[in-house]
């Protein structure tokens, strides 16, 4: 029989990756959208406000912060936990730190330092800013399923739990 504490963190971890998950998903369903037909420089200069100020938001937090826990509950299900659940928590872990944060670390990021580096009115930032948009937001619908579907893992996993 499972511990209450377990069912909480992976439960509590389940929560956690889809609200990450939905944070993403307004991105790719309109935020980008709305920025990239945006009159003149607005989309450009609303997008390097929004990645400036990610930095210091709640949302990072939890963003980073759940890399190393995925990473410490998938080790812990290795360990500790028999059967398909210990595979659904693996496999979540493995989606959040692949599919959500090395593809933010190695694919949005990057993109967003370029773009925070230009002036938002130069001709080479225009043309930049159509290659961003739809190039990040492909970037953030890997990140959006990564992170819903890490999210489900886990939530199948404390079901088996129970």
């Amino acid at each position: 029989m499972t511990n209450l504490v377990e069912l909480i963190v992976f439960g509590g971890t389940a929560l956690a990756m889809a609200l990450v998950s939905g944070v993403f998903l307004t991105f790719s369903d309109f935020v980008m959208r709305a920025l990239g037909v945006a009159r003149g420089v607005a989309g450009i200069e609303a997008m390097q406000m929004i990645n400036r100020e990610v930095y210091g938001s709640a949302f990072l937090v939890a963003l980073l912060g759940l890399d190393p826990v995925a990473v410490a509950l998938g080790l812990y299900a290795v360990a500790r936990i028999e059967g398909a659940a210990m595979f659904w928590i693996v496999a979540g872990a493995a989606l959040y730190v692949i599919g959500t944060v090395l593809v933010t670390m190695l694919g949005n990021v990057p993109m967003n330092k370029r773009l925070d580096m230009m002036r938002a009115d130069a001709p080479d930032t225009l043309t930049y800013w159509r290659h961003y948009v739809r190039r990040w937001t492909m970037f953030n619908h890997l990140r959006t399923v990564s992170s819903g579907l890490a999210a489900g893992a886990f939530l199948v996993a404390t079901a088996l739990m129970v």
